[in-house]
């Protein structure tokens, strides 16, 4: 039973799927806090995130640190909006170690998208250079090739948001 009211979101999908706006979104409401992933790998590893294998060891050094962190402001009766992709059984089992050692609820949010409106969105992201990372097509494959959608017998409470016509994922 939850000891809070506190509610740790997770996100679950593709490079520019959208992960990064319903963050925000989320994390408008009161009482909640977003910790965004690509944000502190920028500032802790700048430059050095430049290959899949440097990714693998910063982001494992980084939920290393950020994880007894991420309980205490979960257990502090704050909500959390970890922007950090649940895009593989491990990644999500790291998870859920969290809101349980905090024992509050957890939403795991899917946004589906396929890898055309991903590219394209990626594309523009790219263009604008409004993010901390520029991740070229080749890139997105690589990474897309470990993505595992979340299952049922994971043990999440799954919130889908299924891309709709014409492209735009539902939020």
């Amino acid at each position: 039973m939850p000891v809070t009211d506190a509610v740790l979101h997770l996100l679950c999908g593709k490079i520019s799927s959208g992960k990064s706006t319903l963050a925000a979104g989320l994390a408008a409401e009161p009482g909640t806090v977003l910790v965004r992933e690509d944000q502190w790998l920028a500032g802790l590893y700048p430059g050095e995130q430049t290959t899949l294998a440097d990714y693998v060891r910063n982001a494992g050094r980084l939920r290393g640190v950020m994880g007894p962190h991420l309980v205490a402001l979960l257990r502090a009766g704050l909500s959390v909006v970890l922007d950090f992709p649940a895009n593989t059984p491990a990644s999500r089992a790291w998870m859920r170690s969290l809101f349980r050692e905090a024992e509050v609820a957890h939403r795991l949010h899917y946004l589906e998208a396929d890898d055309a409106l991903c590219k394209a969105r990626l594309r523009r992201r790219n263009a604008a250079g409004t993010h901390e990372f520029t991740v070229s097509d080749d890139a997105f494959d690589l990474f897309t090739r470990y993505f595992v959608p979340p299952a049922t017998e994971e043990g999440f409470t799954i919130l889908r948001h299924p891309q709709a016509e014409g492209g735009q994922t539902i939020a």
